[in-house]
């Protein structure tokens, strides 16, 4: 915990970049029955009754100290779908020389993802622009990319979808809107305020 909370006060450095992210999933669901339109003093009416369509994921990566952001749909989250993502995440930050990649500690969050994706040469180089920072069991909200995925879903996708594809379109129109406005992150919980609020977790000494 205290290692995230001490990155989390590096400076800004656009070649040393510290960037978060998260993925979670996403339940696509159909009508069953057009919808009623909105009349005056009476919002759109929906039918208790609804059809599963299937589940996306949503792979999500945010700079919070340059306000930036990317996000990736995909059909499924495997060890594959992160490498590829990570490969996404280096080609949109092509000046950084090193990416703290601060995320949490899924089994498929490992170097050995990138091996079984990219040819050895491909990964070596894809992993050498990364220094992996991982949050603690139990710490997920540590994560600053869990702050971004609140957003996307309380702004974007808190209603019916039926498709990947609609998902796609709107979490692409949310990160431009939201990218275009320059949308930071200010952290505040430090070390020091965890050695006070979070004082049971730490040992106990005797004199």
């Amino acid at each position: 915990m205290e290692h995230v909370l001490e990155v989390y006060k590096r400076p800004y450095n656009p070649l040393h970049p510290v960037v978060c992210m998260d993925e979670s999933p996403k339940q696509l669901i159909g009508e069953t029955r057009d919808p009623l339109p909105m009349k005056p003093g009476e919002p759109t009416r929906f039918d208790y009754e609804y059809r599963r369509c299937g589940v996306c994921s949503i792979f999500l990566a945010s700079e919070p100290l340059a306000g930036k952001r990317m996000v990736t749909v995909t059909e499924k989250r495997t060890k594959k779908q992160w490498a590829h993502f990570l490969r996404q995440i280096a080609d949109n930050w092509p000046a950084a020389e090193k990416i703290t990649l601060v995320m949490d500690n899924l089994n498929t969050h490992t170097p050995g993802a990138l091996y079984e994706t990219f040819p050895p040469a491909q990964a070596k180089q894809l992993w050498d622009r990364f220094e992996f920072v991982y949050t603690p069991k139990h710490g997920s909200w540590l994560n600053m990319a869990e702050i971004e995925l609140r957003i996307l879903n309380g702004q974007c996708l808190n209603r019916r979808i039926e498709t990947m594809e609609e998902v796609t379109k709107q979490v692409g129109a949310w990160q431009a809107a939201r990218t275009r406005q320059t949308k930071k992150i200010k952290w505040q919980f430090t070390t020091e305020d965890a050695r006070i609020k979070l004082k049971r977790l730490y040992p106990t000494f005797e004199d």
